[in-house]
């Protein structure tokens, strides 16, 4: 059994499609649209065919409470990179672009070196090396 994708609903799937193909090296689907309920949706790939469903309607709420906080559900989605010097230059382009930084790249006790930040959404991605 596998994961066949992660789904996130956004204020903008144009602009969060074009975060991470920017960033993340993805690639994108067609657009989906059901004309009946205003539903979008884009599949992105990355690496290996992990696939993420970015979906809009206009009847979704969004989220409520500060970004930085933590809440029940969907806590992160991590992308590993294939070094700490990746990790922190892709953090440097991102802050220099104006995302927020949660965590700035760094070692942990478990000796894994990352970042956390935010994406267009206020969704956390953790960016490993």
């Amino acid at each position: 059994m596998k994961i066949k994708h992660i789904a996130l609903w956004c204020t903008d799937i144009e602009v969060s499609r074009e975060f991470y193909i920017s960033y993340f090296n993805a690639t994108s689907t067609a657009k989906v649209v059901d004309p009946n309920n205003g539903f979008q949706s884009y599949f992105l790939i990355f690496d290996n065919d992990v696939r993420m469903e970015l979906m809009f309607k206009p009847t979704v709420q969004p989220r409520l409470g500060r970004v930085e906080d933590e809440h029940i559900g969907f806590a992160h989605l991590s992308f590993q990179l294939e070094s700490q010097d990746a990790v922190d230059s892709l953090v440097e382009q991102l802050k220099t672009d104006g995302y927020r930084i949660i965590s700035h790249p760094r070692k942990s006790k478990d000796g894994i070196y990352s970042s956390m930040i935010i994406d267009t959404d206020g969704n956390r991605i953790e960016i490993i090396g």
